[in-house]
Protein backbone atom coordinates (compact mmCIF):
# COMPACT_ATOMS: atom_id res chain seq x y z
CA UNK A 1 0.00 0.00 0.00
CA UNK A 2 1.37 3.16 -1.32
CA UNK A 3 2.18 5.77 1.94
CA UNK A 4 0.10 8.20 2.32
CA UNK A 5 1.55 11.98 1.22
CA UNK A 6 2.57 15.07 3.73
CA UNK A 7 3.23 18.15 2.08
CA UNK A 8 5.23 20.44 4.46
CA UNK A 9 5.15 24.28 3.89
CA UNK A 10 7.76 26.01 6.33
CA UNK A 11 8.93 29.79 6.97
CA UNK A 12 11.18 31.66 9.12
CA UNK A 13 9.71 30.53 12.29
CA UNK A 14 10.72 27.28 11.33
CA UNK A 15 14.07 27.98 12.48
CA UNK A 16 13.85 30.64 14.64
CA UNK A 17 14.01 28.07 17.19
CA UNK A 18 17.28 27.13 16.49
CA UNK A 19 19.03 30.92 16.74
CA UNK A 20 17.75 31.98 13.30
CA UNK A 21 17.17 35.52 13.65
CA UNK A 22 14.64 35.81 11.24
CA UNK A 23 15.92 38.61 8.48
CA UNK A 24 12.98 41.18 8.49
CA UNK A 25 12.07 43.04 12.08
CA UNK A 26 9.26 44.55 13.09
CA UNK A 27 9.94 47.89 10.62
CA UNK A 28 10.91 46.08 7.82
CA UNK A 29 14.30 46.45 7.78
CA UNK A 30 16.61 43.28 7.67
CA UNK A 31 19.70 43.73 9.79
CA UNK A 32 19.70 47.41 9.78
CA UNK A 33 19.38 47.54 5.60
CA UNK A 34 15.90 48.63 3.54
CA UNK A 35 15.22 45.06 2.01
CA UNK A 36 15.92 46.48 -1.29
CA UNK A 37 19.46 46.97 -0.69
CA UNK A 38 20.36 43.73 -0.02
CA UNK A 39 17.90 41.05 -1.54
CA UNK A 40 17.28 42.59 -4.91
CA UNK A 41 19.23 42.66 -7.82
CA UNK A 42 19.24 46.46 -7.98
CA UNK A 43 21.05 46.19 -4.98
CA UNK A 44 23.29 44.36 -5.69
CA UNK A 45 24.00 46.28 -9.39
CA UNK A 46 24.22 49.52 -7.12
CA UNK A 47 26.49 48.19 -4.25
CA UNK A 48 27.62 44.25 -4.79
CA UNK A 49 30.32 44.20 -1.77
CA UNK A 50 27.91 45.18 0.88
CA UNK A 51 25.11 42.47 -0.41
CA UNK A 52 27.76 39.51 -0.59
CA UNK A 53 29.25 40.63 3.09
CA UNK A 54 25.15 40.27 4.18
CA UNK A 55 25.16 37.15 3.24
CA UNK A 56 28.45 36.24 4.58
CA UNK A 57 27.10 36.97 7.72
CA UNK A 58 24.24 34.61 7.40
CA UNK A 59 26.03 31.88 5.64
CA UNK A 60 28.53 32.41 9.15
CA UNK A 61 25.41 32.12 11.43
CA UNK A 62 23.94 29.23 9.98
CA UNK A 63 27.18 27.26 10.29
CA UNK A 64 26.63 27.79 13.80
CA UNK A 65 23.41 26.60 14.36
CA UNK A 66 21.45 23.30 14.67
CA UNK A 67 18.25 21.76 13.63
CA UNK A 68 15.91 21.95 16.68
CA UNK A 69 13.14 19.70 17.83
CA UNK A 70 10.31 20.61 15.22
CA UNK A 71 12.92 19.85 12.09
CA UNK A 72 14.04 16.73 13.53
CA UNK A 73 9.95 15.47 14.00
CA UNK A 74 9.55 16.66 10.56
CA UNK A 75 12.51 13.70 9.43
CA UNK A 76 10.77 11.19 11.51
CA UNK A 77 7.63 11.47 9.68
CA UNK A 78 9.42 10.07 6.76
CA UNK A 79 9.65 6.75 9.20
CA UNK A 80 5.35 6.28 7.76
CA UNK A 81 4.66 8.58 5.04
CA UNK A 82 5.61 9.87 1.78
CA UNK A 83 6.71 13.50 2.75
CA UNK A 84 7.92 16.50 0.84
CA UNK A 85 8.90 20.05 2.37
CA UNK A 86 8.30 23.05 0.38
CA UNK A 87 10.57 26.14 2.20
CA UNK A 88 10.83 29.70 2.16
CA UNK A 89 14.10 29.04 4.07
CA UNK A 90 17.32 29.17 2.91
CA UNK A 91 19.29 27.28 5.54
CA UNK A 92 20.09 23.78 5.29
CA UNK A 93 18.30 22.59 8.82
CA UNK A 94 15.89 20.54 7.26
CA UNK A 95 18.60 18.59 5.63
CA UNK A 96 20.74 18.80 8.67
CA UNK A 97 18.15 16.71 10.63
CA UNK A 98 17.67 13.98 8.12
CA UNK A 99 14.27 15.32 5.87
CA UNK A 100 15.56 13.71 2.00
CA UNK A 101 12.90 15.78 -0.08
CA UNK A 102 13.11 19.71 0.39
CA UNK A 103 12.51 22.24 -1.93
CA UNK A 104 14.05 25.40 -1.82
CA UNK A 105 11.83 28.48 -2.84
CA UNK A 106 14.15 31.38 -2.43
CA UNK A 107 17.32 29.46 -2.65
CA UNK A 108 20.04 28.20 -0.34
CA UNK A 109 22.55 29.80 1.69
CA UNK A 110 25.54 27.74 1.58
CA UNK A 111 25.00 27.95 -2.69
CA UNK A 112 26.33 30.45 -4.69
CA UNK A 113 25.55 30.90 -8.88
CA UNK A 114 27.13 32.56 -11.68
CA UNK A 115 25.39 36.33 -12.55
CA UNK A 116 25.69 35.12 -15.93
CA UNK A 117 24.39 31.57 -16.30
CA UNK A 118 21.67 31.02 -13.64
CA UNK A 119 21.99 27.00 -14.06
CA UNK A 120 25.38 27.01 -12.55
CA UNK A 121 25.52 26.38 -8.94
CA UNK A 122 28.13 25.48 -6.74
CA UNK A 123 28.61 24.65 -2.86
CA UNK A 124 30.02 27.26 -1.08
CA UNK A 125 30.44 27.70 2.90
CA UNK A 126 33.15 30.29 3.21
CA UNK A 127 32.70 34.00 2.19
CA UNK A 128 31.87 35.04 -1.53
CA UNK A 129 33.60 38.20 -2.57
CA UNK A 130 34.30 40.30 -5.56
CA UNK A 131 36.64 38.65 -7.80
CA UNK A 132 35.00 35.06 -7.15
CA UNK A 133 34.39 33.62 -10.33
CA UNK A 134 32.59 30.63 -12.10
CA UNK A 135 34.49 28.97 -14.84
CA UNK A 136 34.06 31.32 -17.15
CA UNK A 137 35.31 34.42 -15.10
CA UNK A 138 32.10 35.47 -14.45
CA UNK A 139 31.35 36.75 -10.58
CA UNK A 140 29.27 34.49 -8.35
CA UNK A 141 26.38 35.99 -6.33
CA UNK A 142 24.48 34.06 -3.70
CA UNK A 143 21.87 31.97 -4.85
CA UNK A 144 19.06 33.60 -2.88
CA UNK A 145 15.75 34.04 -5.16
CA UNK A 146 15.84 38.17 -4.43
CA UNK A 147 12.67 40.40 -5.21
CA UNK A 148 11.82 40.62 -8.41
CA UNK A 149 13.30 37.93 -9.50
CA UNK A 150 11.00 34.78 -10.66
CA UNK A 151 10.54 31.80 -8.26
CA UNK A 152 12.16 28.72 -10.33
CA UNK A 153 10.57 26.45 -8.31
CA UNK A 154 7.53 27.49 -7.75
CA UNK A 155 5.60 25.57 -10.48
CA UNK A 156 7.30 22.05 -9.07
CA UNK A 157 6.25 23.07 -5.44
CA UNK A 158 2.54 23.46 -6.74
CA UNK A 159 2.47 20.36 -8.73
CA UNK A 160 3.62 18.77 -5.09
CA UNK A 161 0.93 20.21 -3.53
CA UNK A 162 -1.49 19.09 -6.18
CA UNK A 163 -0.58 15.54 -4.65
CA UNK A 164 -1.11 16.11 -0.63
CA UNK A 165 -3.18 13.93 1.68
CA UNK A 166 -2.07 16.10 4.72
CA UNK A 167 -0.73 19.45 4.82
CA UNK A 168 0.87 20.96 7.28
CA UNK A 169 2.01 24.76 7.37
CA UNK A 170 4.70 26.00 10.31
CA UNK A 171 6.20 29.01 11.10
CA UNK A 172 4.74 30.97 8.28
CA UNK A 173 2.00 33.69 8.18
CA UNK A 174 1.26 32.30 4.76
CA UNK A 175 0.74 36.29 3.52
CA UNK A 176 4.13 36.18 1.40
CA UNK A 177 3.06 36.01 -2.03
CA UNK A 178 3.51 33.64 -4.43
CA UNK A 179 4.19 31.19 -1.58
CA UNK A 180 1.20 31.88 0.11
CA UNK A 181 -0.42 30.92 -2.97
CA UNK A 182 0.60 26.88 -2.60
CA UNK A 183 -2.12 26.24 0.01
CA UNK A 184 -4.79 26.68 -2.98
CA UNK A 185 -3.27 24.16 -4.82
CA UNK A 186 -3.73 21.10 -1.87
CA UNK A 187 -6.68 19.04 -3.07
CA UNK A 188 -10.21 19.93 -2.04
CA UNK A 189 -11.30 18.50 2.22
CA UNK A 190 -7.46 18.18 2.51
CA UNK A 191 -6.51 18.28 6.35
CA UNK A 192 -4.66 21.23 7.08
CA UNK A 193 -2.37 21.68 10.29
CA UNK A 194 -1.27 25.16 11.08
CA UNK A 195 1.06 25.67 13.22
CA UNK A 196 2.16 28.88 14.57
CA UNK A 197 2.86 30.59 18.39
CA UNK A 198 0.06 33.54 17.45
CA UNK A 199 -2.20 32.06 14.54
CA UNK A 200 -3.08 34.41 11.83
CA UNK A 201 -5.52 32.58 10.42
CA UNK A 202 -9.18 31.42 11.42
CA UNK A 203 -10.77 27.95 11.83
CA UNK A 204 -13.74 29.04 8.93
CA UNK A 205 -10.37 30.24 6.45
CA UNK A 206 -9.98 26.56 5.13
CA UNK A 207 -12.08 23.51 5.00
CA UNK A 208 -10.40 21.10 7.58
CA UNK A 209 -8.19 23.47 9.67
CA UNK A 210 -6.21 21.99 12.73
CA UNK A 211 -4.93 25.19 14.20
CA UNK A 212 -1.63 24.66 16.59
CA UNK A 213 -1.08 27.52 18.75
CA UNK A 214 2.69 26.15 19.75
CA UNK A 215 6.21 27.15 18.09
CA UNK A 216 7.80 24.78 15.16
CA UNK A 217 10.36 23.09 18.23
CA UNK A 218 7.14 22.06 20.36
CA UNK A 219 4.13 22.00 18.34
CA UNK A 220 5.83 20.12 15.28
CA UNK A 221 6.75 17.10 17.15
CA UNK A 222 3.20 16.92 18.93
CA UNK A 223 1.92 16.54 15.69
CA UNK A 224 4.15 14.03 14.20
CA UNK A 225 3.64 12.21 17.22
CA UNK A 226 -0.39 11.94 16.65
CA UNK A 227 0.09 11.21 13.06
CA UNK A 228 2.80 8.54 13.52
CA UNK A 229 0.58 6.66 15.64
CA UNK A 230 -2.63 6.88 14.16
Amino acid sequence: MPKQKIVVLTGAGMSAESGLKTFRDENGLWEGHDVMQVASPQGFASNPELVLEFYNLRRKQLLEVSPNAGHNALAKLEDVFDVSIITQNVDNLHEQAGSSHVVHLHGELLKVRSTVDENLILDWKKDLVLGDVDENGHQLRPHIVWFGEMVPLLETAAQITQQADKVIIVGTSMQVYPAASLIHYAPDQTPIYFIDPRPNIRNSDFKNLTIISKTAAKGVPVLVEELINN
